[in-house]
């Protein structure tokens, strides 16, 4: 073989470098249900090209996975997504999205090793498949806000209700985003940064 002509594998375009700039990292995980939106949202508020693992839907999902209300859905993540977010010219996020089958759900304990927090994505249609996420998540004891993503044709409900029905603590933020819009996610991000801010200000009771 002549290596002489071979191309030299293909690295990271520039636009994916890491900022020379950065000198702190957190990771945050994106969670919720099935069909959430949690795939979107990494996408589109990602500065990078997102990494996913979309995979198409087969048969031998039928009667494993609850489908109720994303009949037309034909893909699903089936390890994670990653994408990377620059919050200011310091700080950087790294963005993990959680697979939402509960069959996948082993894949949790490493994608939450080390984060600092999460986002729980709501779909008001089907607030049921976040009641485990949730209780998961409080199990674990990460800090989390709820951002309930607005699906055209969803339900709008008063975001106290939705506080009641998801049986959240007043402390946990909540707030409507559209996880199509790079803005949007944006704020939801911000949300959970000043959460975990006031959080880290907050002294421990005894």
């Amino acid at each position: 073989m002549d290596f002489r002509s071979s191309e030299p594998p293909a690295g990271p375009s520039r636009a994916d470098a890491l900022p020379a700039t950065a000198t702190a990292a957190v990771k945050v995980v994106i969670v919720g249900g099935f069909g959430v939106g949690k795939t979107t949202l990494v996408g589109s508020v990602s500065e990078i090209r997102p990494l996913t693992t979309e995979e198409t839907m087969t048969q031998a999902g039928v009667g494993v996975d609850d489908t109720a209300g994303v009949e037309r859905k034909s893909s699903t993540t089936v390890a994670m997504d990653f994408g990377r977010i620059s919050i200011n010219e310091e700080l950087v996020l790294y963005l993990f999205g959680t697979p939402g089958q509960e069959r996948f759900w082993f894949l949790w304990r490493g994608l939450f090793e080390g984060a600092l927090g999460a986002v729980v994505l709501v779909d008001t249609r089907r607030l049921e498949v976040s009641f485990d996420v949730i209780g998961r998540l409080e199990e674990r004891g990460v800090p989390f806000v709820v951002a309930v993503n607005s699906f055209p044709g969803a339900p709008e409900h008063p975001l106290e209700e939705l506080r009641a029905a998801l049986d959240l603590p007043g402390s946990v933020p909540i707030v409507v985003c559209d996880a199509r819009r790079r803005d949007s996610s944006r704020d939801v991000l911000m949300t959970l940064m000043r959460y975990l801010h006031s959080l880290a200000m907050t002294p421990e009771t005894s």
